[in-house]
């Protein structure tokens, strides 16, 4: 069971505790267990890390660690919309810098942080797989490619004014 608040859901030591078991308890499976974790929250709370760790008898900072290290994993909650703009070869040369600067402007949160707003949160990744599309970026997966500076706001306009948006509000 999840209690929804307008920021964060928070977190149920039943439901963390059942998917910990569902994996017996073995301090091997503790990234299957995050992610997992991850899947439900949308990110991995603080009090899982001590569930995990108490459950799995291992210390807070080696699950801390292997969440820090792993870029797949969030401590805090994404926004609605998760950003995440390339800088693969094709898209640094043809103006990644250029789009993640804009796009921080835009939406006030730099690459690896949340809005204030909690609609977007801005991701750097290595590769989208798409070097023809150079610059790009997805939102939410989809992606929009061939970016101008004036492209990044109107691409994020049809976001903010989408119904997915209004209905955090």
């Amino acid at each position: 069971m999840v209690i929804e608040t307008k920021q964060e859901k928070i977190p149920s030591y039943s439901v963390i505790d059942a998917i910990i078991y569902k994996h017996n308890i073995q301090p091997g499976a503790v990234i299957p267990i995050l992610q997992e974790i991850q899947e439900e929250y949308g990110y991995v709370p603080g009090a899982a890390l001590v569930r995990i760790a108490s459950s799995l008898n291992i210390a807070v900072s080696e699950i801390y660690g292997i969440v820090t290290f792993y870029s797949q994993f969030r401590l805090q909650p994404a926004g609605k919309f998760l950003i995440k703009v390339c800088h693969g070869t094709a898209c640094h040369l043809n103006g990644a810098e250029r789009v993640a600067s804009v796009l921080a402007q835009v939406t006030g949160a730099k690459e690896g942080e949340t809005s204030s707003d909690n609609i977007f949160t801005v991701e750097r990744v290595a590769c989208l797989g798409c070097c023809s599309l150079a610059p790009c970026l997805s939102v939410n997966d989809e992606v929009h490619g061939r970016l101008s500076s004036e492209d990044v706001g109107k691409v994020l306009d049809q976001y903010q004014e989408s119904p997915k948006a209004a209905a955090i509000e």
